[in-house]
C-alpha cells in the first residue's frame, strides 16, 4: 500500500518534535538552534518553526539565542486535578480552530459580562480577532446569550433589572422581549448566535459548557459573514457540539 506523503510529513515532524525535546533536555546547558540542528539533520527552516512553537507551548524556554527546557514539561507530569480550566479547553480550542480556521473561543461568565479565556485566531486573511482580557458584554456576543441561557429565571430577571444593554450595531439586539424570545430558542436548541451584534461583518456561534453540574463556561467560533453559508453553520454546530461534548466528560 502506498504511504499517504501528507501523513508521512505529520509523523516526520511529530518525530523531529520529540527528538528536538529529547535532546535539549538530555543536555546540561541551553543549546543554539545551530546545535540542534547539526546533532539531528534537521534543516534550519524546519527546526525555526518547531523551536517556536515548543518556546510558544512553554516546552521550552529561549535566552537569547539558547534553548533550555521549559515548564511546560513540568505541567505534563501533574495529576489532572492540577489542570485549570484554561488548561483542559485549550488543546480542544485550538484543534476547533484549526479543523475550522476559524476564530474560536472559551469565554467564562464575569458577572453580567464575559471574558475570553482562551482564544486561537484564525490564519485566513480576513479574520476576526477575539479581545483577551477584557470584559465584555454578554448580550452581544454569542458565547454571552449561551451563558444568558443557562441562568435560572431569578438570575435571568437580576440580569435585566441591573444592566444597561449597549448597542455595538444596528443589528445589536437590547430589548429585554426580543432577548427573552432568542434565550427561550437557545434553550431549546443548545446553540446560540449572533448576526454582526457586536462587530459588523461577524457571525458568532455559541454552545455552553457544563461541568460537574455547573455552567463553566461557553465555546464560540467567529466568522466573516461571506464565508457563512448554511453548510458551514451547520458544521461549526456539529464541531461545537462534539467539543463541548469533550470538555464536559474531561
Amino acid at each position: 500500500m502506498a504511504s499517504n506523503p501528507a501523513q508521512s510529513s505529520q509523523v516526520k515532524s511529530a518525530t523531529r518534535t520529540l527528538d528536538i525535546i529529547e535532546y535539549v533536555v538530555a543536555h546540561p546547558r541551553p543549546l543554539v538552534a545551530q546545535e540542534i540542528a547539526t546533532a539531528l539533520g534537521i534543516p534550519v527552516s524546519s527546526l525555526s518553526y518547531l523551536l517556536a512553537t515548543l518556546v510558544d507551548r512553554n516546552y521550552l524556554v529561549r535566552e537569547g539565542r539558547r534553548y533550555s527546557p521549559g515548564p511546560g514539561l513540568e505541567k505534563l507530569q501533574l495529576h489532572a486535578e492540577a489542570y485549570t480550566l484554561a488548561d483542559r479547553a485549550a488543546p480542544l480550542v485550538r484543534t476547533l480552530r484549526v479543523q475550522l480556521n476559524e476564530t474560536s473561543s472559551f469565554f467564562v461568565r464575569e458577572g453580567w459580562d464575559v471574558e475570553a479565556l482562551v482564544t486561537e485566531s484564525s490564519e485566513q486573511a480576513l479574520r476576526y480577532a477575539v479581545p483577551t482580557g477584557n470584559r465584555l458584554p454578554m448580550h452581544a456576543l454569542a458565547s454571552g446569550k449561551a451563558l444568558l441561557a443557562k441562568l435560572s429565571d431569578a438570575e435571568l430577571d437580576r440580569y435585566f433589572a441591573e444592566t444597561e444593554r449597549i448597542r455595538f450595531t444596528p443589528s445589536t439586539v437590547t430589548a429585554e422581549k426580543a432577548l427573552r424570545k432568542e434565550i427561550a430558542h437557545i434553550r431549546q436548541s443548545g446553540f446560540s448566535f449572533t448576526d454582526e451584534e457586536f462587530s459588523l461583518g461577524i457571525i458568532g456561534i455559541g454552545r455552553a459548557v457544563t461541568m460537574g453540574g455547573e455552567t463553566a463556561g461557553a465555546l464560540s467560533v467567529a466568522i466573516p459573514k461571506v464565508r457563512c453559508d448554511e453548510a458551514t453553520r451547520r458544521r461549526i454546530m456539529d464541531l461545537l457540539e462534539r467539543t463541548a461534548a469533550l470538555l464536559e466528560t474531561a
